[in-house]
């Protein structure tokens, strides 16, 4: 497997980004293959500055990068020599087979949507955030910021999405599928999630078990909730804040180790037709080498192909 990750996006790039790299090649079977996408001279001088054989990985020169701040439709469009534009090129002529960077979140979803481009039938895609269980297993939460406005129809994907990721990359058996919202009965929430609901309730597409509150986010009622974007970025950054809150009391426990977004490394970009996995922009070397590996787990479980599968049957049954 061809693993392109972009080094020059993140906060803390290139080094971090290198580092990163680093430490997942000497995780990661000889089969595997890291390609590092960005300005060849700073690669090969991080490498060199870590001990590390260049030679172990291949690198593809892209002489622009996209900044942090930078608008993402006009950069990428702009600037396709960049890392972001040449990583896509390349997965879209399949000579990597899964394509990971924490920069310009942004880039990345234009990438995904215009160079590889959406699965045919899904409205929007979608990014999603894994919380820990109190048992010790995970919750699935989508949307978390790609869709802060969505239709009860993109939602209602997201339930299939979400299933769909949580069965075949998570390995949970028929997973529990929830709707974020501030009571339990079906007739709580605004228009968008009453209105979702009703799409809900009747699925075959998924297991649908109702509305969750926010008191359910880390217990075992769901495996998978869903949500509007704007609503899951506040939640992620409110449990991220949290966590730093808690470390710096030098508050900790096996469970709140388990908060620490390092350890699950990114988000792939759910229903697009490649493998894409965004990293935190303040990602640390631990972080993007736990984003490579879960974009080749996502590569592994074929996720797009199964995304497809389930909503070819979902467009037969509308039909």
């Amino acid at each position: 497997m061809r693993i392109g990750l972009d080094v020059m996006g993140g906060d803390y790039a290139p080094e971090s980004s290198i580092r990163g790299a680093i430490k997942a090649q000497k995780t990661l079977p000889a089969s595997d293959r890291l390609v590092l996408f960005g300005e060849e001279e700073v690669i090969l001088e991080q490498l060199n500055k870590e001990k590390a054989d260049s030679k172990l990985f291949d690198i593809v020169h892209c002489p622009e990068t996209i900044r942090m701040n930078e608008h993402a439709l006009k950069a990428y469009s702009h600037k396709q020599k960049s890392s972001i534009g040449t990583g896509f090129r390349y997965l879209k002529a399949g000579k990597i087979d899964t394509f990971s960077g924490a920069g310009n979140s942004g880039a990345m979803v234009v990438g995904s949507m215009y160079t590889v481009n959406t699965i045919q039938g899904i409205i929007r895609p979608c990014t999603s955030v894994i919380l820990p269980k109190e048992n010790g297993g995970i919750t699935i939460l989508l949307d978390v910021g790609t869709n802060p406005d969505p239709k009860p129809d993109v939602m209602y994907q997201f339930g299939i999405i979400g299933s769909v990721y949580a069965s075949h990359v998570h390995e949970i058996d028929m997973p529990r599928v929830g709707l974020l919202n501030i009571g339990e009965e079906e007739e709580k929430g605004n228009l968008l999630t009453q209105h979702v609901f009703q799409l809900m309730k009747d699925s075959k597409d998924f297991n649908f078990i109702g509305n969750v509150e926010g008191r359910d986010l880390m217990n075992d009622k769901a495996d998978v909730i869903v949500t509007d974007g704007f609503t899951g970025n506040v939640v992620l950054k409110q449990i991220e804040a949290m966590y730093q809150f808690l470390m710096k009391r030098n508050y900790t426990d096996t469970y709140i180790d388990r908060l620490n977004y390092e350890i699950y490394g990114g988000t792939p970009i759910l229903g697009i037709n490649a493998p894409v996995v965004l990293g935190h922009g303040i990602s640390t070397p631990l972080a993007v080498k736990n984003m490579l590996l879960l974009s080749k787990e996502v590569c592994r479980a074929n996720l797009s192909d199964k995304i497809k599968k389930v909503l070819s049957k979902y467009q037969q049954d509308e039909s």
